[in-house]
């Protein structure tokens, strides 16, 4: 028995083009927190950002980069912190990131996507 592949969309061409497919995979999923904003920023010019994004909110994407967000535990991070008690400075910047996170899922048009997108506090 042989399993059907789904038809070939025409943006196969366009695949090559994305930066998760460019770059090492692993940076997508990668533990250290300056590899994940390295990959982030690569998602910046990606023409599929924004359906990649919300294909990882309507999946509730345990972790990694979708879309240049960090999701981790199905929820939308501003940023990974390494491990260990967080400075004061640290908890007051994660604050704003969270708020910043928050106005541009809204200005994509995903805040209300799913029951509204769940940020990790």
């Amino acid at each position: 028995m042989s399993l059907a592949l789904a038809p070939l969309d025409v943006s196969v061409e366009l695949e090559a083009n994305l930066p998760c497919r460019k770059f090492d995979p692993d940076l997508w999923f990668s533990d250290s927190p300056a590899e994940l904003e390295l990959a982030k920023s690569l998602c910046g010019d990606c023409p599929l950002r924004v359906e990649c994004l919300a294909g990882a909110v309507e999946r509730s994407e345990p972790w990694g980069v979708w879309g240049g967000e960090i999701f981790e535990r199905g929820a939308v991070v501003p940023r990974k912190r390494p491990r260990g008690r967080p400075r004061k400075e640290d908890v007051a910047r994660d604050a704003a990131l969270r708020v910043e996170a928050e106005a541009r899922l809204a200005a994509s048009g995903l805040s209300g996507a799913r029951n509204a997108v769940r940020l990790a506090a």
